[in-house]
């Protein structure tokens, strides 16, 4: 029996939620994430947070328990981008098996489109390295684009690709009531929205909304008798090789090639096990080069792949069943955990319309900055 499981999930809607806050969104994701597992607020003993941008409390898992009037014996908050949730979710399992906590509830959300209105994408252009990167208007899109642009001219990549990813990722998104952005689109849509940095165009770029998701993390004994059932953390990884692009080794190989294989190997499983897969995607880019990087396709095959179908739900490799960053929504840290609730949805089999049949094993994967920190996580079905 493996010694972690998640035993609970829960996501908000998500998209504009008028009167939302930081607060609002992490209690019915926590709250929702407890009740989905049959557990009371006095029943966990380890919370984990992640940070929010429109309330940057110093200590938002002290805050967070403060205000639902939980007593944890482990809290703690980390900020690490969009990585943050898969390594919360990492490190819940590590303190479950440690047999520090029984039950852990991890909970990410925040209200950074309404809350910021357009204030988050200056937010998002301050991050760069101050002495090499700010100074010159290097903004995330423009990062994101410098790997695209490479990788059209080493491996062949193109814009028509590209834009199938944002295609894919917004049919799965009509099929989830939840997403922000539900309404089709064509190839034809992505490459004629305007350039925000080139390559990229607009529909090759994430949401910014409102929203939040929560877990519940519990050790194996302890989830035995709960109401759903749990799904066991097979594996986890982790990999870094850089902070800003300035300094990054490369621009086609990152740290997701060591955490993926890390997770996997920790499983006993190899790409071609895994049935579903729920991978960051804040550009279509994105999605893309950790596709490859991480061994699910070989070098300039994922275009080709993604144009054909392949990732799409009845396809060779199902994508992003929710809708991703792109389509279902993207708020801060709660961006990742809407992968990993995802994909519990898919092994428990109660997606409904975006089912993906016989879904046994589901592969997480979550980034933080520019392709900067990794963490894989390998979840199955009990």
């Amino acid at each position: 029996m493996k010694k972690a499981a998640i035993t609970g999930s829960y996501s908000t809607k998500v998209g504009q939620l008028e009167g939302a806050t930081c607060m609002s969104l992490h209690t019915e994701a926590g709250l929702g994430a407890l009740d989905d597992a049959g557990l009371a607020v006095s029943d966990i003993d380890g919370l984990l947070c992640a940070y929010s941008f429109t309330e940057p409390h110093l200590m938002l898992a002290s805050v967070f328990a403060e205000y639902v009037g939980m007593e944890p014996a482990y809290a703690s908050a980390v900020s690490m981008g969009g990585v943050t949730a898969c390594m919360l979710v990492m490190q819940a399992a590590a303190l479950v098996e440690a047999g520090y906590c029984r039950h852990v509830l991890v909970v990410t959300g925040d209200n950074r489109l309404s809350g910021m209105r357009g204030n988050a994408v200056q937010a998002l252009a301050e991050v760069g390295n101050q002495q090499y990167e700010q100074p010159y208007g290097m903004t995330i899109p423009a990062a994101y684009a410098l790997v695209a642009q490479r990788y059209m001219s080493e491996f062949g990549v193109t814009s028509e690709q590209l834009a199938a990813i944002a295609v894919t990722m917004r049919e799965h998104a009509a099929l989830n009531p939840k997403a922000h952005m539900d309404a089709p689109i064509t190839v034809d849509d992505v490459m004629s929205s305007r350039f925000i940095a080139t390559p990229l165009h607009l529909l090759d770029c994430c949401l910014i909304s409102d929203g939040g998701a929560a877990v519940v993390v519990s050790a194996a004994d302890a989830a035995a008798n709960l109401k759903q059932p749990r799904i066991d953390v097979l594996g986890s990884g982790q990999g870094h090789t850089h902070e800003y692009i300035v300094a990054a080794p490369s621009l086609t190989d990152y740290g997701c090639k060591n955490s993926a294989a890390d997770a996997l190997g920790r499983a006993g499983l190899k790409q071609s096990d895994i049935d579903v897969v729920e991978i960051y995607d804040s550009f279509t880019i994105t999605l893309l080069a950790e596709l490859e990087s991480m061994g699910f396709f070989e070098r300039g095959e994922a275009g080709a792949a993604a144009a054909a179908g392949d990732l799409k739900i009845g396809g060779k490799l199902p994508c992003n069943t929710h809708g991703g960053l792109l389509s279902y929504g993207h708020s801060g840290a709660a961006g990742g955990m809407f992968h990993v609730v995802e994909a519990v949805e898919q092994l428990r089999g109660s997606a409904k319309g975006r089912q993906v049949d016989g879904a046994e094993l589901a592969f997480v994967h979550g980034d933080g900055g520019i392709l900067s920190a990794h963490c894989s996580i390998v979840l199955g079905r009990a």
